[in-house]
C-alpha cells in the first residue's frame, strides 16, 4: 500500500505475499478437490518432495515443508492409511524413519501430474517467463532479508 509520499513498505509487500500464499493454496485445493484427489494441500506438500528424493527422514521433510513434528506426524499417518508412502526404519539411525512412495503413491503421482501440469502450464501462460524468473528472484531476495534479520 503507498503511503501518502508515493511510497510502499517492506510490511506492504509481506502482506501481498502472504495474501498471494493463501490464494495460491486455496488454487491447488480446489485443483485437488475437483480432480477428486482425495488428498489435502499438505499431503501433495509430502507427496511432492518424495517425487523428488525418496528415502528422506521424516525431519528433512518436516523441514521441506516448513510442517511441525506433530503436524508431519498426522499427514504421515493419513497418507499411510491410503497406501501412498511407507516409513522404514533408518539402518544408520535407529531414531529415525525414512519415508518411501509405495506403488499406490507412485501410481496417484503419475494420476495427478497431468493436473498439476496444466495448472503451472496456465499460469507460465499468464505471467510469462520474464516475470516468472523476476518475481521468483525477488522472492528469494526477500527471504534472504527476512532470515538475515
Amino acid at each position: 500500500m503507498e503511503d501518502n509520499n508515493g511510497h510502499f513498505s517492506s510490511r506492504d509487500c509481506i502482506i501481498q505475499l502472504i495474501s498471494t500464499r493463501m490464494a495460491s493454496r486455496q488454487a491447488m485445493q480446489r485443483l485437488l478437490r475437483d480432480s477428486g484427489a482425495g488428498i489435502t494441500f499438505e499431503m501433495l506438500q509430502i507427496m511432492s518432495c518424495l517425487w523428488t528424493e525418496q528415502g528422506i527422514s521424516q525431519q528433512t521433510l518436516a523441514v521441506r515443508t516448513s510442517k511441525d513434528k506433530a503436524c508431519l506426524t498426522n499427514l504421515m499417518l493419513n497418507l499411510e492409511k491410503k497406501g501412498y508412502v511407507c516409513r522404514r526404519e533408518d539402518t544408520k539411525d535407529k531414531r529415525n524413519k525414512l519415508v518411501y512412495l509405495t506403488d499406490e503413491g507412485e501410481a496417484f503421482r503419475r494420476w495427478i501430474s497431468p493436473k498439476l501440469s496444466a495448472y503451472y502450464t496456465r499460469l507460465d501462460e499468464i505471467l510469462g517467463k520474464d516475470v516468472i524468473k523476476q518475481t521468483e528472484k525477488l522472492l528469494k531476495d526477500l527471504q534472504h532479508a527476512i532470515e538475515t534479520y
